[in-house]
């Protein structure tokens, strides 16, 4: 398997439509970097959510995935599954996030995501964020809208069992949804990691790549 580093991270954006995005398409692979790198920036956003229990779920999950990290979270009060008919605020939502500096990594949806709200988002990202490396995490659902990801970030066996923990633990409005269970999330992870040589793995979509061979 081939492996590519970004380099130093310093500071990363993560982006989701709902709360629990982030931490379901890449909650590993934030556990991974801030317990390698103490004190990376993180900033997030979160569309929908604001101002409910949804929020306070999130806030707490999110301060549990990204340990020793200076972690600054914004939930805003979207309706949840009317993100087309929210274009404009949405759009400035990810254009003031991209006005809060340069990050390193970009984690957002993929693009090709099944759900109207994760798919457009994903589609505003590099309007804003045009020469970023960005990630595109992807969610299991219903939809079975699962691909053929293009990278892969290996999760120590650790690493995944404490993501499923934290998902159980910190996100109990979800726990009635069919899919949303340990099988689930350790099982897919167990397939990524298969498919890059590792125990268990997060995958991601990249849609563009800039390589630096000769230095």
């Amino acid at each position: 398997m081939i492996r590519l580093g970004a380099g130093r991270l310093d500071r990363l954006v993560a982006v989701g439509a709902h709360c629990d995005d982030i931490a379901i398409g890449a909650g590993g692979t934030l556990l991974t970097l801030c317990l390698a790198r103490p004190g990376i920036r993180i900033d997030a956003l979160v569309l929908s959510g604001g101002g409910s229990a949804r929020e306070q779920e999130e806030q707490a999950a999110l301060a549990a995935f990204c340990p020793g990290a200076d972690l600054r979270l914004t939930v805003l009060k979207l309706a949840d599954g009317r993100l087309p008919a929210q274009w404009d605020q949405t759009k400035d939502a990810v254009e003031e996030l991209r006005g809060q500096g340069e990050p390193d990594l970009v984690l957002a949806p993929r693009t090709d995501d099944a759900h109207q709200d994760h798919r457009g988002l994903a589609q505003l990202i590099p309007t804003a964020f045009r020469d970023h490396l960005v990630l595109g995490y992807e969610i299991v659902k219903w939809d079975g809208d699962l691909g053929r990801p293009t990278a892969y970030q290996p999760l120590s066996p650790e690493i995944a069992e404490r993501k499923v923990q934290l998902l159980q633990e910190h996100y109990p409005s979800q726990r009635h949804r069919p899919w949303y269970d340990r099988e689930a999330f350790l099982g897919l992870a167990r397939i990524r990691g298969i498919e890059c040589h590792a125990r268990y793995a997060e995958a991601f979509a990249v849609t563009k790549l800039t390589l630096d061979l000769g230095e």
